[in-house]
């Protein structure tokens, strides 16, 4: 891996930590972060296996300021699922429209909550109940992801673009040729 793109990875994962620390300790919006949608960009753009490094590295530094537990490994997972599935349509879809990725980062966010209440249904057998009472916080996340993807993809692929034209780091024939807006 080159330089140039850790030295992206390490923004986007500064940018992502920031963002859920932010979001989450001073607006108090329960659920809401940048974090799911910077990991789905991330793997569009760069791939599989950068959409999961990003996950991982955004999710235990923003949870070493607002605190590890038993919730930090099923994070890791989560995101990261999330960073290999974004990851596996960027590498064969040249041309996603705005509104395919809002809708697939709204179910980003469904998908997060299934898996976070289907790790604790299993510590303590209550998986219906623990699910049902977190769609709510699910549907936070959801429209926190479509607001954030509408926000920040047509932003950030502009940097993307740049950054892969400049360093020729893209498996795509001509960046040109991509329309993802």
């Amino acid at each position: 891996m080159k330089t140039q793109k850790l030295t992206l990875l390490a923004m986007l994962a500064a940018l992502a930590t920031v963002g859920r620390i932010l979001f989450s300790s001073l607006f108090y919006l329960p659920n809401v972060q940048p974090v799911s949608t910077l990991v789905i960009i991330c793997g569009i753009w760069l791939g599989p296996v950068e959409g999961v490094i990003l996950a991982v590295l955004s999710t235990i530094l923003s949870n070493l300021v607002l605190g590890m537990g038993i919730w930090t490994l099923p994070q890791i997972l989560c995101w990261g699922i999330i960073g290999l599935i974004s990851g596996l349509i960027g590498k064969y879809r040249k041309s996603i429209p705005i509104w395919v990725l809002a809708l697939f980062s709204a179910f980003a966010g469904y998908g997060y909550g299934l898996v976070m209440s289907l790790t604790y249904g299993t510590i303590g057998n209550h998986f219906w109940a623990y699910y049902l009472s977190g769609l709510m916080y699910d549907t936070y996340h959801a429209v926190g992801n479509i607001i954030f993807m509408v926000t920040l993809y047509p932003v950030l692929s502009k940097l993307f673009v740049r950054f892969l034209e400049k360093d020729n780091l893209t498996s795509f024939k001509s960046l040109k040729e991509v329309n993802h807006f």
